[in-house]
């Protein structure tokens, strides 16, 4: 049974205008795309206060936020739990370098992408594999493989996985970057170019690319190998200042995992709330798309992916050099939290 916490649920889902009417509705969930305001988030420097992501990529935080644990678990200690929507990979590495979250969830590409540009970060936890993204067309733009993209314009959102997903799609047809105009919007307003004509193809992220999907989109490409990890990652301070903080995000975390694990129609009807989406929709996403019975251990399984994706930063300019991507897998994985993981120490909702 969900326990429905619906102030929480319905402050988070905000609409976003985008020029599509049919991505209305779904972008209506995808609020805080430049939410990581200081002035909501925090600062970040207080002991009484957690600032931690949500997002409609990571099915754990939704099922963390909508059960109200880590509010229940903290409030006896005066930890106040505050929650920011991120819409992106990006924008939660914005926001964890700024210090406005503390703890957030983006792509394993994303994460390197950080770590590797100085953002002070590391992974705590990995909370999903997921196949999570493709490439994504619709009828009329003459594309019907990677090898028609020559010359075609493309929205991507970089930073993200999908755009890396893209770099990679590019690279597997033989097709340089510069035979190609990417558009750099975010996520929802990708789909909305697309679905509008702006561009003629896009570089999806789940849940918005299963229901571009139902409304008549084509994935023409697809490769799971592509796609990198769930990563939940931390700023340093946060993890230096905060420990035992830190350790409870995990247990609520790995507590989660189980739940959604055990409770996977419930975890879609969440997914379907706070995206705005259609419950089969959310459940093709969660069932057949989502795999979180991984090992929650960040180390050799992120490391290998990491390493075929980390010179395409440095050939495509987003990283300097390949010393500071080796720096980064080195020094980016913190298992010891996952190692202590009690889910237990998390009372069920009553």
């Amino acid at each position: 049974m969900i326990r429905t916490r619906s102030p929480f649920t319905r402050r988070a889902v905000v609409s976003v205008a985008l020029a599509a009417s049919s991505a209305f509705a779904l972008t209506g969930c995808l609020a805080g795309e430049n939410a990581a305001s200081t002035e909501e988030a925090g600062s970040g420097e207080s002991a009484t206060e957690l600032n931690i992501d949500f997002a409609t990529y990571n099915p754990l935080s939704l099922v963390i936020k909508d059960q109200g644990w880590l509010e229940a678990e903290l409030e006896d200690e005066g930890v106040t739990v505050n929650w920011i929507q991120s819409a992106g990979s990006n924008k939660a590495n914005e926001a964890l370098r700024a210090g406005a979250v503390d703890v957030g969830s983006t792509a394993g590409s994303a994460a390197l992408l950080a770590r590797s540009n100085g953002s002070p970060i590391k992974t705590i936890d990995i909370y999903s594999q997921p196949e999570w993204s493709a490439m994504v067309t619709v009828e009329g733009t003459g594309i019907e493989s990677l090898e028609d993209l020559r010359g075609k314009s493309i929205a991507a959102t970089k930073g993200t996985d999908p755009y890396f997903f893209l770099i990679q799609s590019l690279e597997s047809a033989g097709i340089d970057p510069s035979e190609v105009t990417v558009q750099n919007l975010q996520h929802a307003d990708g789909w909305a170019a697309l679905n509008n004509g702006s561009v003629d193809a896009w570089a999806g992220l789940d849940p918005i690319m299963a229901s571009a999907e139902q409304e008549g989109a084509e994935l023409f490409f697809r490769n799971i190998d592509f796609n990198t990890y769930g990563f939940l990652n931390a700023n340093e301070e946060f993890l230096t200042e905060s420990p035992e903080l830190a350790q409870t995000v995990v247990n609520a975390y790995e507590k989660a995992r189980q739940w959604a694990k055990e409770n996977p129609e419930e975890t879609a009807e969440i997914l379907a709330e706070v995206a705005g989406i259609d419950v089969e929709l959310a459940k093709a996403v969660i069932i057949e798309r989502t795999n979180l019975d991984v090992d929650p251990a960040p180390g050799e399984a992120q490391r290998a992916v990491l390493e075929k994706v980390g010179p395409n930063f440095v050939e495509t300019g987003d990283v300097s050099s390949q010393e500071q991507i080796d720096e980064a897998l080195e020094t980016l994985f913190d298992d010891s939290y996952v190692s202590n993981a009690d889910p237990e120490a998390i009372q069920a909702s009553s």
